[in-house]
């Protein structure tokens, strides 16, 4: 076994377990202050090789994220590699594409590579001179009394380091997260969907996109559907989302074709049908799972953040943003409390573990209103009252989806701001229909129309209409 690594200097060490999206942020949030860093991945440097292993869909960057890379100067640079998406765009089973706003004319997410925003952190982390960058270190074992971690490199040798704060990013099969598990108290859930996923690309088509590229594009179809985010390269990274059983059905590449004709006939020509047959049979279908946890701390020797103390399904969009979250709400909290691990690890488990439950039940939530509800005409017509609201009271009437992704208001402040206004505007539109209904039956008796001149109408009308069924 090595020696145990140490540092000359009196600064405190903070080892951050992961060096995935949260795990490089909060490298450069605890660098800034001046701690000795040390970052352990257990991949190699995705920075220099030449398969990118882990997962791949595209990420939605909204204000929250926004918010967290601005304080370590990374905003403009990632946000200039960011394809803006100002709407859902729906594609109907005819072909038919519709648009549903996601908030007011300006506010839109990003779609961002997962990979390039991975080797930008990692990059920005690197910078620091008190950061350091450990990779092919799995952890194998740590100790909460001493804060002393046990790393295994590849070739077998064993690395100690011993850390006074232990930051756990390492994702939601998290090593560190075992040691919170063998605690008492300690409440832990994790559920996997029934649904699982398969990735596609749309190539450009004549070096253009083969969409409009400003949209998160969705099909649609009740018990499962697909979306397309756009790619710098022109491309759009279609996933296709569906029960585990529905995908063991298909096995041949024309099985996949006569799927596609069936339920995504206008994504065809788009992806091509010798790239669906090849692409669809690449890789399984890949598992979703649902990961919550509380507290978020053991004293004041470890912290989890990101998927290791809340993994949550893709289809809100805000895996990441909460995770980019976790670092900035840390960072506040330290600067309140003058950098007291003790006092900052409870109440970031306080402050947090409400937030990132609510966001893990809007996650599953918006699944079936993605796959379902969009088709519904009540849910477009409540979001145009909603819009219509928000856009004459901004304050008072504020949409769900805004309050999550565009703002950065607390997601269950969010959530219960949404059942409030959901009640009321119910309540409202169920008293105008009692109103109309009760107005025109007065009008009705108080002065009743020529019946003539109503059924002479209709029978034109009615007419035209059994004429135009029997062309």
């Amino acid at each position: 076994m090595e020696e145990t690594q140490c540092r000359s200097s009196k600064k405190k060490v903070v080892a951050v377990v992961g060096g995935g999206l949260v795990g490089a942020l909060n490298a450069c949030f605890f660098a800034k202050r001046g701690f000795d860093v040390e970052v352990f991945e257990w991949r190699e440097d995705i920075r220099k090789a030449k398969i990118v292993r882990g997962r791949s869909i595209n990420l939605a960057l909204s204000h929250r994220g926004r918010q967290a890379l601005k304080h370590v100067g990374m905003e403009n640079k990632i946000v200039s590699k960011g394809i803006p998406m100002h709407a859902r765009m729906i594609h109907s089973l005819s072909g038919k594409q519709s648009p549903i706003p996601y908030g007011k004319k300006g506010q839109y997410i990003l779609s961002v590579d997962r990979a390039n925003l991975n080797k930008e952190l990692l990059s920005e982390a690197d910078t620091y001179s008190n950061t350091k960058l450990n990779f092919d270190h799995k952890l194998q074992d740590w100790n909460a009394e001493t804060g002393l971690m046990t790393f295994v490199r590849p070739d077998g040798s064993q690395v100690q380091i011993k850390a006074d704060l232990i930051v756990g990013c390492d994702g939601a099969f998290s090593a560190t997260r075992k040691q919170f598990l063998r605690r008492s108290r300690f409440n832990y859930s994790q559920t996997y969907i029934p649904h699982g996923y398969k990735e596609l690309t749309m190539p450009p088509i004549s070096g253009e996109f083969a969409m409009k590229p400003n949209f998160l594009h969705i099909w649609p179809r009740n018990t499962f559907m697909m979306i397309a985010l756009p790619n710098l390269d022109k491309t759009f990274t279609c996933t296709l989302f569906m029960p585990f059983d529905e995908f063991e059905k298909i096995t041949t590449g024309d099985e996949v074709i006569r799927f596609f004709q069936k339920y995504f006939p206008d994504a065809i020509p788009l992806i091509g049908v010798d790239a669906l047959k090849r692409d669809y049979f690449q890789l399984p279908a890949q598992a979703m799972v649902s990961v919550k946890c509380s507290p978020y701390h053991i004293d004041d020797k470890c912290v989890l953040m990101g998927d290791a103390a809340h993994a949550v399904v893709p289809f809100y969009g805000q895996g990441m943003n909460a995770g980019f979250e976790d670092c900035i709400v840390f960072d506040e909290m330290m600067q309140q409390f003058n950098e007291d691990f003790s006092a900052v690890l409870p109440e970031y488990s306080r402050v947090r573990v409400p937030d990132d439950h609510a966001i893990a039940d809007l996650a599953m939530y918006n699944y079936i209103e993605m796959r379902a509800h969009v088709n519904s005409k009540w849910f477009l017509f409540r979001k145009h009252v909603d819009n219509f609201l928000h856009f004459l009271m901004p304050k008072t009437i504020i949409p769900l989806y805004t309050m999550a992704s565009i703002q950065t208001n607390p997601t269950i402040t969010a959530t219960e701001h949404e059942r409030r206004h959901t009640k009321v505007i119910n309540h409202g539109l169920l008293l105008s229909a009692v109103g109309a209904v009760v107005g025109g039956s007065y009008l009705l008796i108080k002065g009743p129309p020529n019946v003539n001149r109503v059924i002479i109408p209709a029978e034109k009308v009615w007419n035209r209409l059994v004429a135009l069924r029997t062309l």
